[in-house]
């Protein structure tokens, strides 16, 4: 059964024009493309994202990074597609991503770290709906499906 999560290029990876590469393994992957908006991601909604790790020291750099300039934010649809995109994030930290992630092949540091995932169905339900109403999420068929799953008719 398809699941659906939330993926964000968060503003680095936007401001450093790598978005279609990030997409594109996306696509190589297999994954469906359900939604899509190009947004600057206010304080509030940046807030409300990061909800889980109030009261921590980090939470205020995160708030901050995430809404200081436009992010791709998108909602992506495949069978296991939380733990297969958590595993092509890579590590928290590109410092420590292991080499054909997304961020350990386009980032180095500690504080941007290029792409958000939710991390459980259940994040991927909270995450979707703070920036996704139902009806703008699109549900079709990909034409691919077959080749993808190995599902014959």
């Amino acid at each position: 059964m398809a699941e659906r999560t939330l993926i964000i290029i968060k503003p680095d990876g936007i401001q450093r024009q790598i978005a279609g590469q990030i997409i594109t393994r996306l696509e190589r992957r297999g994954f469906k493309l359900v939604g899509m908006k190009f947004i600057h991601i206010t304080k509030e909604l940046a807030s409300e994202l990061y909800s889980v790790h109030n009261g921590k020291p980090f939470l205020d750099g995160l708030v901050r990074f995430i809404s200081s300039s436009p992010s791709l934010v998108m909602v992506w649809e495949a069978e296991g597609i939380i733990e297969i995109f958590r595993t092509m994030m890579g590590a928290t930290f590109g410092c420590n991503a292991e080499t054909g992630t997304i961020r350990g092949d386009f980032s180095c540091g500690r504080r941007f770290n290029i792409v958000h995932g939710s991390d459980s169905p259940e994040s991927a339900n909270r995450e979707i709906s703070i920036f996704f109403k139902e009806n703008e999420l699109v549900d079709y068929e990909l034409t691919n499906s077959h080749w993808i799953y190995g599902v014959n008719d």
